[in-house]
């Protein structure tokens, strides 16, 4: 039984929207989700691109209040990443002293990037705080709180915590605060304010100094770092982004005339006609996340459950970007033997082994290159570079109509993914 389907069973036996909308919320333990699944795989979801269907369809989350209960409601627990790219002037390259035991150009992990993260300054030249030092990390109790919660309806909602579990990435101390560092190192639309919230009131609770709470993206070679702050601590959804900058350990600086060399130098080999081709047209509008996918291959085959799973997306969004990968020649499915069974994976073909080895600025250049043999992309890359404006959605479903490359049905929901792509590509010269 997957998770969609357990969470439709617990809501249809406990008539979990009905006892919302008469009592406010719903309070459910451990145990009676445990009839249907365990858990842990059933309450912690750090994008809500990965909430069960029933939940996306009524608006409800789910926050732990203890290490074996849960409150349900129409609670508003997500806050949007903003898109690399828009509202950043320069990205600041830095210099990570020589060690033999790291490479900047296979970051693989979150605790990887965080050390690296210390090793090269990066988070004290964020914080404008010198000698941040690692003091704690991991699970931990949350002790006993409360707070309020705004919601969907429109009104907010009490919430008492007494020793949920919560995990922090990385906890440091210097001579002016204590900060709080959530770390990732797979794109997501946004986040869990639970993953800054309740370390933070867990430790407001211990210290005296100040406490600074940063979230860190490592993706593509680039660090994204933003600051938040509670501005009411008893208020969940009084969360506030500070600030965010953006850091690389390598040359990122790509120029219009960079991109256009690229497509001088193009032959275009595909047209996408949907007659004379068997890989679907793309339907993934996040190219940032095509490259974390990317990353994350490159360690291990996956299958598309585990895509789905590491992503925090649902199993047609794993299918969607497995399809986007192998549009452009990165991606392919491999038989592996697994106790007898041969399973499908999705694997790194020998173009996406080579990609991803790439230094960032050659790997961004290569990756323009292999969109841009495709027709649809080759044609409107001209014409922005020309005009020096992003196309509309019906230039680029006409130029789609043109091509043949989907559907008529199709056409609407697919060419925001081209639209997406394409400014992806002219961002590039923003970064």
């Amino acid at each position: 039984m997957n998770v969609n389907e357990a969470w439709t069973k617990l809501f249809d036996k406990y008539d979990i929207l009905g006892k919302i909308k008469s009592e406010g919320a719903f309070y459910i333990t451990a145990n009676q989700i445990k009839e249907f699944k365990e858990p842990r795989l059933m309450a912690k979801w750090d994008s809500s691109e990965n909430l069960p269907n029933i939940f996306k369809k009524h608006n409800i989350n789910i926050l732990p209040i203890s290490r074996t209960g849960y409150v349900l409601s129409d609670f508003k627990l997500y806050e949007p990443i903003p898109e690399l790219g828009e509202h950043i002037t320069e990205m600041q390259k830095v210099e990570i002293p020589e060690y033999e035991t790291i490479d900047i150009g296979n970051i693989s992990s979150e605790a990887n990037a965080i050390n690296v993260l210390m090793l090269s300054k990066i988070l004290d030249d964020f914080l404008d705080e010198d000698d941040n030092v690692t003091t704690f990390n991991g699970r931990m109790g949350t002790g006993i709180f409360s707070f309020c919660v705004d919601r969907h309806r429109g009104s907010s909602f009490k919430v008492d915590v007494k020793n949920a579990q919560c995990e922090i990435d990385g906890g440091m101390e210097n001579n002016n605060s204590v900060v709080i560092l959530e770390a990732k190192n797979v794109v997501h639309p946004d986040f869990h304010i639970r993953q800054l919230y309740y370390p933070y009131r867990l430790w407001a609770s211990k210290v005296k100094k100040p406490i600074r709470l940063v979230f860190s993206i490592y993706s593509n070679q680039i660090y994204r770092l933003f600051e938040y702050e509670f501005e009411d601590r008893s208020n969940y959804s009084s969360i506030r982004l500070i600030k965010s900058k953006n850091y690389s350990l390598q040359d990122t600086d790509i120029a219009l005339n960079e991109l256009y060399d690229v497509y001088s130098s193009i032959n275009v080999i595909y047209n996408d006609n949907q007659n004379n081709t068997d890989i679907p047209f793309i339907q993934a509008n996040s190219f940032e996340r095509i490259i974390s996918l990317m990353e994350i291959l490159s360690e291990e085959d996956k299958t598309t459950e585990e895509i789905a799973d590491i992503m925090q997306f649902d199993l047609r969004q794993s299918d969607y970007y497995y399809n986007a990968g192998k549009y452009l020649g990165l991606f392919e499915k491999v038989d592996i033997e697994d106790e007898g069974k041969t399973i499908k994976k999705v694997s790194l073909s020998k173009l996406g082994k080579d990609t991803v080895k790439l230094r960032y600025k050659e790997r961004q250049l290569k990756l323009v290159g292999l969109i841009l043999q495709h027709d649809i992309f080759y044609r409107l890359f001209i014409n922005v570079y020309n005009s020096g404006e992003l196309p509309t959605k019906e230039e680029i479903q006409n130029i789609m109509r043109n091509n043949n490359v989907c559907n008529a049905s199709q056409i609407v929901r697919r060419s925001s993914s081209v639209y997406s792509w394409v400014k992806w590509i002219f961002n590039l010269q923003n970064i």
